[in-house]
C-alpha cells in the first residue's frame, strides 16, 4: 500500500511555525513511519469485529434524573442568619464603584 506524503514545510507554514531544515526532514520522516503504521491497520482483516468507542468498558455513574419534593421555601430559610422578603439576605462584598 503506497504511503501518502506530508508536506511538513506547508504544514509548517499554516502555522506559523518557522522550521529549520533539519527540524522539517525530521518532521517528515516521524510523520511517514507514522502515517506507515496507519496504513498497516488498513491491512488487518476486521469482518465481524464491532467498532469500539473507548478499550474499557464504561458505565455512567450518575444516577437517573427523577423529580422529587424540594424545600419549601419557609424550610430554606428556617436556619439562615437573615431573611427578607423571602430571600436570603447577605452583607454586601463588593464596594460601589463611585
Amino acid at each position: 500500500m503506497d504511503t501518502p506524503q506530508i508536506d511538513v514545510a506547508y504544514i509548517a507554514k499554516l502555522a506559523k511555525l518557522d522550521l529549520t531544515a533539519e527540524e522539517t526532514e525530521r518532521f517528515s520522516a516521524d510523520l511517514n513511519r507514522i502515517l506507515g503504521y496507519v496504513a498497516q491497520l488498513g491491512e488487518w482483516d476486521t469482518t465481524g469485529v464491532e467498532p469500539m468507542y473507548h478499550p474499557l468498558p464504561v458505565f455512567d455513574a450518575v444516577r437517573t434524573d427523577t423529580a422529587e419534593q424540594s424545600l419549601s421555601n419557609e424550610a430554606a430559610l428556617a436556619n439562615a442568619p437573615a431573611e427578607e422578603d423571602g430571600q436570603f439576605r447577605v452583607p454586601k462584598v463588593v464596594e460601589s464603584a463611585h
